[in-house]
């Protein structure tokens, strides 16, 4: 009994310390993971916000879906905004929320304003210059906000003292590039954007490409097997900033050199990825977009898109009910002019009404909002505002809605996603549009015809009013 007694006790104190034992080690390795949590990295992505164009939000919101994209890629660096003073304050604060680390800057005034050919949305851009600043970092990775990251890219902190990709063949995009922070770089940029160096088009472009002129005859970056950094100046291979221009020949990626990472959208303005009418005009409009849905989603714009979408319904419903006719209203007085005139007037009121309703969505649309939304929006405000004009001007409504089915057509070739290559689909694109032009203004002139029909018809009725009533008075 007393020996039973003993090896119970032995057996109760041997679970207590094992139990001991695994409660130090989840101590322990609690400490180790709360140590490496609040270690600071070496390493950053930077991006850069200011105020001043008409785009400032558009470029807000991508600085947060290619951040978010980082963190989701599992990048093992900060991510960094380098922010003017004068950005709203709750947009800093949502950029902090994302786990951003928010730099609060002055906008480096820009010497290069009066240049010719300087283009004042470039006026701030310069203010990438602060992330030569950034000296508690090893290295930075400085980025604009219209990349699209495919995959991690934390080799790229393997590079030396300043890195960058040639997309032309001469001059280093500027998109995309790796530095090493230092106070005295920065102080010499400044220095020499004091004294008026040589900058072509006035922007962050010109003049790093003035200041690091020789990189073009430097090594290609191979990150060492070993994880060390290099030093030195290196171009980048182009798989890092693989611009979309060369997807849309083939429709697919061949990029010879490096990692297929990083695409970069340096198109026309107003053709960046984020906005809704990007696709499927460019088929990597929709790239972005699946970015922006898994990382950040679309909350701030639905309110408005149901909003516009009752609006147009109602307006629908509205026209269904009560056919007002402006034709009616106008006419059905004693003619002062001649029909000519009124003719005349009528088609230009028409036209222009009907280009207003083909026009006026397309700028309440949210710029933002996913192009599956988007379109849908633009085709239902398109047709709302069409039957006004329909009824308004009593015109055929197949003579004024062949523009939208035209434009439902059009949507549908771009979007075909079984072309062999972008030469096949550019091809598809003008044979659509060449066959759907006579129809278009098939349509316009029967539109014109069927408003001078109508002032002859009311012309008739108002010309003879006194035959009318004594028509009338006899049957």
């Amino acid at each position: 009994m007393g020996r039973a007694c003993g090896r119970c006790v032995d057996m109760w104190w041997a679970v207590v310390g094992l139990v001991v034992a695994v409660a130090v080690a989840a101590a322990a390795e609690g400490a180790r993971e709360a140590a490496v949590a609040v270690a600071p990295r070496r390493h950053a992505y930077a991006g850069m916000l200011y105020m001043g164009t008409p785009r400032d939000y558009e470029f807000y919101v991508a600085t947060r879906v290619m951040m978010r994209s980082l963190g989701r890629l599992g990048a093992d660096a900060d991510r960094v905004v380098i922010a003017s003073l004068d950005v709203p304050p709750r947009w800093v604060q949502a950029l902090k929320d994302d786990g951003l680390k928010v730099v609060s800057v002055d906008n480096l005034k820009n010497p290069y304003e009066k240049q010719e050919n300087f283009n004042m949305r470039f006026k701030h851009t310069l203010n990438k210059l602060y992330a030569w600043s950034l000296v508690s970092y090893d290295r930075v990775v400085m980025l604009d906000s219209d990349n699209i990251f495919l995959q991690n890219t934390d080799e790229l902190f393997q590079c030396g003292q300043f890195c960058a990709v040639f997309i032309n063949p001469c001059i280093f995009h500027t998109g995309l590039f790796v530095l090493q922070p230092s106070m005295d770089v920065f102080k010499n940029m400044l220095h020499e954007l004091a004294v008026g160096r040589e900058n072509p088009d006035g922007a962050d472009q010109g003049f790093l490409a003035s200041y690091f002129p020789h990189l073009l005859d430097q090594p290609m970056f191979h990150p060492p097997a070993n994880g060390t950094k290099l030093d030195g100046t290196y171009r980048l291979p182009l798989g890092y900033q693989m611009d979309a221009s060369y997807y849309y020949l083939k429709l697919r990626w061949s990029i010879p050199c490096g990692p297929n990472s990083v695409i970069t959208f340096p198109s026309a303005p107003w053709f960046k990825p984020w906005y809704w009418w990007s696709w499927p005009v460019l088929p990597l409009g929709l790239s972005w977009h699946e970015q922006r849905r898994e990382n950040l989603g679309y909350s701030s714009e639905v309110p408005v898109i149901l909003i516009q979408a009752l609006l147009y319904i109602g307006v629908i419903a509205v026209t269904r009910v009560a056919r007002p006719s402006l034709s009616k209203m106008c006419y059905n007085r004693r003619m002062e002019k001649s029909t000519i005139v009124l003719l005349t007037t009528l088609r230009v009121v028409a036209a222009w009404s009907i280009v207003a309703a083909y026009t006026i969505p397309f700028f309440l649309i949210p710029r933002t909002v996913h192009p599956l939304l988007g379109w849908p929006l633009y085709l239902l405000g398109a047709f709302s505002f069409s039957s006004i004009v329909i009824n308004v001007f009593l015109l055929h409504p197949l003579a004024v809605l062949s523009t939208w089915f035209g434009i439902i057509g059009a949507l549908f070739v771009m979007a075909f996603p079984w072309y062999l290559n972008g030469v096949v689909r550019a091809l598809a694109v003008f044979a659509y549009a060449f066959c759907c032009a006579p129809v278009i203004w098939g349509s316009l002139v029967r539109t014109m015809s069927s408003l001078q029909i109508l002032i002859e018809r009311d012309a008739f009725r108002l010309g003879e009013p006194n035959q009318t009533a004594q028509f009338t008075k006899l049957y």
